[in-house]
């Protein structure tokens, strides 16, 4: 396997990473257009309470939970990508040590 793949691979898993880590400080940046749209929904939902003197609360835990499924997602790419890394290694180790041992001076 060409080191170009690995290289691709861990370059997606810093991606991966950050994007989580914005994700838990709750930035909207990486969130799909989908989350991103339930989130503006459940912010003008949670200002029109707010404006007629309720509580926020049920928007604030629509967020939340938005949030964390953005998370959970990430994660799971997230673990998909290192799993992927690793079939990768392993499957470089044994191309070369078939390589070694056909390579004998024999």
């Amino acid at each position: 396997m060409a080191s170009s793949e690995i290289r691709r691979i861990d370059r997606e898993i810093r991606k991966t990473t950050n994007k989580l880590e914005a994700v838990r400080r709750g930035e909207w940046w990486p969130l799909t257009s989908r989350e991103r749209l339930a989130m503006t929904r459940a912010m003008a939902g949670g200002a029109r309470n707010v404006y007629r003197g309720r509580s926020a609360g049920g928007a604030e835990d629509r967020m939340d939970s938005i949030g964390s499924a953005a998370e959970t997602r990430l994660n799971a790419e997230l673990n998909a990508l290192y799993i992927e890394r690793r079939r990768l290694l392993t499957e470089r180790a044994r191309d070369k040590a078939a390589n070694k041992r056909s390579s004998g001076w024999w």
